[in-house]
């Protein structure tokens, strides 16, 4: 046996006697069952048995012999697999004893630090008067119109226009280039760069040749990067109107007046803030837990979770959603942080795992029930769809059960430390980013 931290190396010899054993043993089972013609059942000869079925039942006695000699061989050295261990035969040949290797990697011993010593910061904010005025006020400016203005002046910035436009490129119209009673509003930079500052300053019935270029990466490739001239009739010139915030602006909302429906936007902001709130309090607790408590994690788990997080960053660079500080680092780099997240979260899951079996926290079937309701009220109106893809679809709800067990044990956790309550604002809430490891920095790849 050779041994590398987690990693262990064994040579095991299965005696030729116990394999001839086993053969025999399969062949005489098979023998009682079999149906050899010229003979009744369990009555035929056992050479001719072994004429028709040895060279099957090797393969499967082998099999069983080297899953009963690893998993003795695990116990006499308590090595708990951390992944399916390597096995490769190194001698096999008739009548000889059988040696093959054993490669493993263990699961580390993990000894939790007294959670009660812990101390955890705790996150809280509390929606207001002003938040809930701000999410009335953007609510009210989804709701705005526009109305016709009356005064003769010239456009601009802010005002809407309504208008057509014919788009050319060398004299010839374009698909998508033509539009009718189109209301643009001026400052949106909804049309192509240039569009809308060359309709400001105009007036009611005036005809605009807009000269613009598409940009080079435009997203209709067979106009990126082309120069075109639309000839812009400006039709109407309207102002925004905003809505008035009252009684029947709550009751569109199916509230019964406006008192009552800001107490519903106070409770949903609240709601929010709580989800928020907990997952800064959870990354805290993280980084508490990942400060404490430094053991080998097994190299085939850590390689398994790069190679996913470096699939999704892979996959995120080639729809160009590549952050500004993915942006601007090297591969080399990004690999470099990313493999310390991998190891981060690999110590943390094997950790919260073990404070999971120490106390005997599982899973239960209102616990999953639950969770399953919480994911069919995210879609209103196709509840029934939901618990039935559920019931029908076993993998989809294993799928639940990782996160889920995972935030019933931090819950577990959070109960036992000792916290810091920290209150902020909701501009500081949702700005907050506490200095931390350079591995746990980005929320989205931490675990």
């Amino acid at each position: 046996m050779t041994k590398t931290k987690l990693a262990h190396s064994f040579t095991v010899v299965i005696p030729a006697k116990e394999f001839t054993d086993k053969q025999n043993e399969k062949l005489e089972q098979i023998r009682k069952e079999a149906k050899i013609q010229g003979f009744r059942p369990g009555q035929a000869p056992m050479n001719i048995i072994k004429a028709k079925y040895e060279n099957a039942v090797k393969g499967e006695a082998l099999d069983d012999l080297i899953q009963s000699y690893t998993e003795k061989t695990f116990a006499d050295n308590n090595i708990k697999p951390a992944l399916r261990p390597q096995v490769e035969i190194t001698k096999f040949e008739d009548g000889q004893d059988i040696e093959y290797k054993i490669d493993v990697e263990a699961l580390p011993e993990i000894k939790p630090a007294d959670l009660k010593s812990l101390t955890v910061e705790k996150i809280t904010a509390v929606a207001g008067e002003k938040e809930v005025n701000e999410a009335l006020a953007k609510l009210a400016t989804a709701r705005k119109t526009t109305e016709v203005v009356d005064e003769k002046r010239a456009t601009k910035t802010g005002d809407v226009i309504v208008i057509d436009f014919v788009g050319t490129i060398d004299g010839e119209e374009f698909k998508g280039g033509n539009g009718k009673d189109y209301y643009l509003d001026l400052g949106s930079n909804t049309f192509i760069p240039g569009f809308e500052d060359q309709l400001t300053g105009k007036n009611i019935g005036e005809t605009v040749d807009v000269n613009v270029s598409f940009p080079e990466n435009y997203h209709a490739k067979h106009l990126a990067g082309k120069k075109a001239l639309f000839k812009v009739d400006i039709k109407e010139l309207r102002k925004y109107k905003e809505a008035e915030i009252n009684d029947d602006f709550a009751k569109s909302f199916g509230a019964e007046s406006l008192e009552t429906f800001k107490k519903t936007i106070e409770e949903e902001l609240n709601k929010e803030y709580a989800n928020v709130a907990r997952m800064h309090t959870k990354r805290a607790l993280l980084d508490v837990l990942a400060e404490t408590h430094t053991f080998d994690v097994p190299q085939g788990m850590v390689d398994l979770e790069f190679d996913a997080i470096w699939k999704q960053f892979e996959e995120a660079k080639k729809n160009n959603r590549l952050d500004e500080e993915e942006k601007s680092k090297s591969e080399d780099e990004l690999k470099a942080d990313y493999k310390d997240i991998a190891e981060r979260r690999v110590r943390l899951g094997l950790l919260l795992a073990e404070i999971a079996n120490e106390n005997k926290i599982t899973l239960t079937n209102e616990d999953l029930t639950q969770a399953v309701m919480a994911e069919a009220r995210r879609y209103p109106g196709q509840e029934k769809f939901i618990f039935e893809y559920y019931q029908k679809n076993p993998k989809a709800l294993d799928a639940l059960k990782a996160p889920l067990f995972e935030e019933k044990v931090v819950d577990f956790v959070l109960e036992q430390v000792q916290t810091s309550e920290k209150k902020l604002t909701a501009e500081e809430l949702y700005a907050y980013n506490p200095e931390a490891p350079k591995t746990t920095k980005k929320a989205k790849k931490t675990k």
